[in-house]
């Protein structure tokens, strides 16, 4: 089993998968367009509010990946501790790398952006239960959303 460290959310570390979202600590506004992706021109902006129940925590097991082929997709904190985000590139057979893939622990004053095709592991959250604001492009076809079974990875602190 392929085992992965969980390191500390960075701007730089997390380039190649998508853009993190730094909540503004002084009055003013932080533009993040160039991370939002539409990829159809048929599909339409989707916002959506989910909650989600705590995890029981690190080490754990990961068996699937998702991604979405042609949006891009935002997860806003709202009320959040911390979260997982777990991104891989594709492999050679358009599966996810899972041996170059990377593991973060975020805090709820971050936000993240999945660049369009990016592989990414679903919504895990520590402590408590949390909240999110999901912003995406769907247009309610099969090229929403793509899973991917993977071998086990174990991830750890």
């Amino acid at each position: 089993m392929h085992t992965l460290r969980v390191e500390p959310l960075t701007c730089e570390a997390f380039a190649p998968f998508g853009a993190v979202l730094q909540l503004p600590q002084s009055p003013g506004r932080v533009y993040y367009n160039d991370a939002l992706a539409n990829l159809r021109a048929h599909a339409g902006p989707s916002l959506s509010l989910a909650r989600y129940a705590p995890s029981a925590g690190l080490p754990m097991q990961i068996h699937q990946m998702e991604r979405h082929p042609y949006s891009s997709q935002t997860f806003i904190p709202i009320q959040v501790a911390r979260y997982l985000v777990l991104v891989a590139p594709h492999g050679a057979s358009g599966r996810p790398d899972m041996a170059q893939a990377r593991a973060f622990l975020v805090h709820g004053q971050q936000g993240v952006t999945y660049f369009a095709d990016t592989w990414h592991h679903g919504m895990t959250v520590f402590d408590d239960a949390a909240t999110f604001a999901i912003c995406m492009w769907q247009a309610g076809d099969a090229g929403d959303e793509t899973f991917a079974d993977i071998d086990p990875v174990l991830l750890q602190e």
